[in-house]
């Protein structure tokens, strides 16, 4: 079984954020990066496959020099080998963008499943995935909190709004991985030294057949970015009792908020 995890590198949850100078992009000095979550999850369960299955386990990323930690950190978890997509061309594609060089590079290599987090906790676009699949013209399944391979074909349960699908694709195939599908594993230290020695190839948009110009005319663009406006301070009610005290809130409720 070849697998291919789609892995990103993304601002650590607990980072506080904060808008660049020019208004469109966010402050990158300062903030501590790690692999995505959902990514993390589709990580485990590609190495949880090998080991029921044999196989392989390849990491593809697209970035700078600086995604080669988080590359790492995958190959430290128990990858066999990643790929990163460098290319200073590519670094202000948009997601479908990104998308389109993940399946040039997935063309390249043999593969049985590709396996992807839902989604990336900094954009929140949930695109990728699916678009990878597109490109590729294989089925795709999202949100997966189970699977199984047999004779072929992948059996899935998805989570959807009040319940749950069992869906089945035959392979190759790509899902997306949700919260319950799996705990995933910390790297150990052993992990983390044959990690070092694990083969990790750089390639450009050349190198996986694009020019410049198949990744670089986004379809969307940031027009600007801000925080949401402070909310105003709470209000403490006083009263000399609970009664005289719910009151005074329906009255500020009638007369000052208007919400009755």
């Amino acid at each position: 079984m070849e697998i291919i995890v789609l892995l990103k590198r993304v601002p650590a949850t607990e980072s506080m954020i904060g808008v660049a100078g020019d208004g469109k992009s966010i402050k990158t000095d300062d903030l501590k990066w790690v692999v995505n979550p959902y990514d993390e999850f589709a990580v485990e369960e590609a190495l949880r496959i090998k080991q029921e299955l044999g196989g392989t386990v390849t990491v593809l990323s697209m970035g700078t020099d600086k995604a080669v930690e988080s590359i790492r950190t995958a190959l430290a978890m128990g990858a066999d080998k990643g790929i990163l997509i460098n290319d200073p061309a590519a670094l202000n594609c948009d997601s479908l963008g990104t998308a389109r060089a993940l399946a040039a590079a997935i063309k390249t290599v043999p593969y049985d499943l590709i396996i992807a987090g839902m989604r990336a906790v900094d954009e929140d676009n949930y695109q990728v995935g699916p678009a990878v699949a597109e490109y590729l013209d294989i089925p795709h399944i999202s949100m997966v909190i189970k699977e199984e391979i047999s004779d072929g074909k992948i059996t899935c349960h998805r989570t959807v709004e009040g319940g749950t699908f069992v869906v089945e694709a035959s392979l190759p195939a790509l899902f997306t991985t949700q919260r319950g599908l799996n705990e995933p594993r910390y790297a150990s230290l052993p992990g983390i030294m044959k990690a070092k020695k694990k083969p990790l190839e750089i390639k450009t948009l050349k190198d996986i057949g694009l020019n410049t110009e198949d990744v670089v005319k986004p379809r969307t663009r940031i027009v600007g970015m801000r925080f949401p406006p402070e909310r105003a301070a709470g209000k403490i009610i006083e009263g000399e009792s609970a009664g005289a005290k719910a009151a005074t809130l329906v009255k500020i409720l009638t007369e000052e908020a208007r919400v009755l």
